[in-house]
């Protein structure tokens, strides 16, 4: 079924009260039309985080899954520009056939979900700013965001930084929307730092029976210039690939 928001838009309703828009303008026009209702709306995109926190409780829904795909890639200029829902797995493809990749560490939520993976789309990434045991050297992806377009709570298309490093002035929106969790921006749009992808990768683990020790691991781990892991259920180790990365889960060093 579909409702009419505004004249000459037709934006499709299922009968959860969702609504799917099919692009930018939609999403303004959706999100005007529930905040002139003094009414309220949850985000959401593929859900692999539905899972984490309590539910949300609102009278509506809006769905970005039609907002996917890449609009332009440059691997010379090392920035990837694509829609926010957008799936991780598609745009790590797309560097793959580069050579290169995301410039901060990722998590996958998935395998602690349903044990499959499951990294979800860039935008809730962003909103949520999650990462992986790299964070700690090299940042996450609130350090690699070069810009993004989206819609305010009143409906208005803001827009954000752009292709290259230095290119805002005053205050970083893309700071501040990331880790808000949808509640500032409905996102659709996204400019990402890349970088070359590692060509050798190795996996060493240490095992150390006395936990004070790690504290010693990682002070000399992080004057060098490489990365690190932290603990494995309560079990420390260290893995390296290339620059020291990791994969360890309940960790709680960031």
């Amino acid at each position: 079924m579909s409702t009419q928001v505004r004249t000459n838009s037709q934006i499709f309703q299922d009968s959860n009260n969702t609504y799917f828009p099919n692009d930018e303008n939609e999403v303004s026009i959706l999100v005007k039309d529930i905040f002139d209702k003094n009414s309220s709306a949850e985000l959401i995109g593929s859900n692999s985080k539905k899972f984490i926190g309590n539910k949300t409780q609102a009278a509506n829904k809006i769905s970005l899954s039609k907002l996917s795909g890449i609009i332009e890639y440059y691997p010379e200029e090392l920035y990837i520009k694509v829609k926010a829902n957008t799936l991780i797995e598609d745009i790590e493809k797309e560097l793959e056939k580069n050579e290169q990749e995301l410039a901060f560490e990722l998590i996958d939520f998935g395998f602690i979900e349903n044990g499959k993976s499951n990294k979800g789309t860039i935008g809730g990434y962003l909103a949520c700013n999650y990462a992986g045991s790299r964070r700690f050297k090299v940042g996450s992806v609130r350090d690699h965001v070069l810009g993004f377009r989206g819609v305010n709570g009143k409906g208005e298309i803001i827009k954000s930084g752009g292709t290259v490093v230095k290119n805002v002035t005053g205050y970083d929106l893309s700071k501040l929307v990331a880790g808000s969790f949808g509640t500032l921006v409905a996102l659709t749009e996204i400019t990402l730092k890349v970088l070359p992808k590692k060509k050798i990768s190795n996996t060493i683990v240490i095992d150390v029976d006395d936990p004070s020790k790690v504290y010693d691991i990682f002070d000399k781990i992080s004057e060098s210039s490489r990365s690190a892991l932290v603990f494995a259920r309560g079990t420390p180790m260290i893995r390296e690939r290339t620059e020291w990365r990791s994969a360890a889960r309940n960790c709680r060093r960031y």
